[in-house]
């Protein structure tokens, strides 16, 4: 891997683990004690789409207090509370980072309500109290179920009423989610913003991403047009929003069929509005990858931008597996595309990004959480790849660690970097020792307390899940990088080992 890139891609990381969106401060408490509220940015953050009526909940500590904090979480069905479905008390942090708490079965979410608000508060060993932290989610327990059946189009220039980085609107590289266009204060209250796209086409979806680190910014009134030629102006049905309160917001309407959009921005919050992504989409089913006629492994690329970071490619086709690779993008890949090629791949990976996932489109991966619940062919996911299979069964299933653990600067720097201890034993780990050190380059991970919900093993873990695998099928997880080639990286024979047995499993079928 290329060293300065490794670097690029860890800064990006070191950004998007920020907790954002805080609502809470700390309790002044008659004995002069203070706690911060705990923050409820990491899984689900605010307005999450949940896809299990059984959610985990995840939260940064509260800092402050006497003696070691417990916590208190109610979860209702109104934001005043007065409907509390769920009620659990002293509740212990998973670590010094963060808390866990998985909605237990006698608790699990009527599905037939859409929105949840959930609250959370720190206690400590004087009965010391911060204030509640409050939230809220979505709940869908249909929307990952299947493939979108859209294709995104591509945007060719876009204008803006006034300001700079119009540009970063349509950026949809991985930091492209980390950077926006915001004009200055207007003299008039209207911003517009204007796209070009590279052909003529259907629209039946517009995502929208703003500001994911607080309300500055937010739109709260705005509507979409089309046009054919750039003059004439007619508004979208449906895509009229009013009073929005969120940062996200899937607009689907009837199809119209354009040449150029515009957003017309009647009134936001703050200073001035701020738009960081927006991608549009097409109804339709995306061409199938051209694929070589010998053994080969699908890569499926994990990035915003659907591509991967790492050289993976290039180092499974450096193996001596005599294997090709075809690599195709997340928003492309579907259950019924991998069924439909021929020749079937060997195997399928799962690449890993480095995006944060409350800023992402979700329903992309569906193709993707598809064929980890219910493809034969063997899978391994790495990284983003690894939590998603989890994801693919509740998506609060991964979350932050609170912190980035990057073992390629801890190696430069000297710093002697945990071990991974092999706690299950399986020939994907043949001639790896344990414990063994893998190069980390994340800062979320998959929450082993749901693996007895949705049966999968643990195989491996430092102070979190390292390698999973689900139960009685040849779908393997590592969260460490084993493609990355450097000396020290004791999991390299991971991707090795997972190759041969895809391919012992590929001659068994055949006979």
């Amino acid at each position: 891997m290329n060293a300065s890139l490794i670097k690029v891609s860890c800064a990006i990381f070191l950004i998007l683990t920020l907790p954002h969106f805080s609502s809470c401060d700390y309790q002044n408490n008659k004995n002069s004690v203070q706690i911060d509220a705990p923050k409820l940015t990491n899984n689900p953050s605010f307005d999450v789409i949940c896809t299990n009526n059984q959610p985990l909940l995840s939260f940064y500590n509260s800092k402050g207090g006497i003696g070691q904090l417990s916590y208190t979480i109610h979860i209702s069905s109104d934001k005043d509370f007065t409907d509390i479905i769920a009620e659990y008390d002293n509740v212990v942090a998973k670590n010094k980072f963060i808390t866990t708490k998985l909605i237990e079965e006698n608790d699990s979410l009527p599905i037939d309500k859409q929105y949840y608000y959930w609250r959370v508060k720190a206690i400590d060993t004087q009965s010391n109290e911060s204030n509640w932290a409050t939230s809220r989610f979505f709940l869908d327990t249909k929307s990952n179920d299947s493939f979108m059946n859209l294709v995104r189009v591509k945007t060719e220039t876009v204008v803006v009423s006034g300001g700079a980085n119009a540009k970063n609107i349509i950026d949809i590289t991985d930091i492209g989610n980390t950077t926006h266009w915001e004009p200055p204060p207007p003299g008039d209250s209207i911003h517009w913003v204007e796209f070009k796209l590279i052909a003529p086409a259907e629209i039946s979806r517009i995502w929208m991403l703003s500001n994911p680190d607080s309300k500055e910014g937010w739109l709260t009134n705005f509507y979409w047009m089309y046009s054919l030629d750039g003059k004439n102006w007619t508004k979208i049905e449906g895509a009229e929003i009013t009073d929005n309160d969120t940062y996200r917001n899937i607009i689907d309407f009837a199809p119209v069929t354009t040449a150029y959009l515009k957003l017309i921005i009647n009134n936001y919050l703050g200073y001035a509005p701020q738009v960081y992504t927006t991608i549009f989409y097409s109804p339709g089913i995306p061409e199938p990858p051209h694929i070589p006629d010998k053994d080969y492994v699908l890569i499926v690329g994990d990035q915003l931008n659907g591509f991967t970071f790492t050289e993976l490619a290039k180092f499974v086709e450096g193996l001596d597996l005599n294997l090709e690779t075809v690599t195709v993008p997340h928003y492309e890949v579907s259950l019924s595309m991998v069924e439909g090629l021929n020749p079937q791949p060997v195997a399928i990976i799962f690449s890993g990004n480095n995006a944060n996932y409350p800023n992402l489109p979700m329903y992309e991966f569906n193709g993707g959480f598809e064929i980890v619940r219910n493809s034969d062919i063997p899978i391994l996911g790495i990284c983003a790849g690894h939590q998603l299979q989890v994801i693919a069964f509740g998506y609060t299933y991964a979350h932050s660690t609170g912190w980035f653990d990057n073992t390629i600067m801890d190696i430069e720097t000297d710093i002697k970097p945990d071990s991974i201890e092999i706690v299950k034993e399986s020939p994907i780990f043949k001639n790896i020792p344990n414990p063994f050190f893998g190069v980390e380059i994340h800062s979320w991970a998959t929450a082993e307390e749901v693996f007895p919900l949705i049966r999968f093993e643990l195989l491996a873990k430092s102070s979190y899940v390292q390698a999973q695998k689900i139960s009685g099928r040849m779908v393997f997880g590592e969260q460490f990088h084993a493609e990355v080639d450097i000396s020290s990286n004791q999991g390299k024979p991971m991707i090795y080992n997972f190759l041969s047995m895809a391919l012992i499993e590929r001659k068994k079928r055949s006979n």
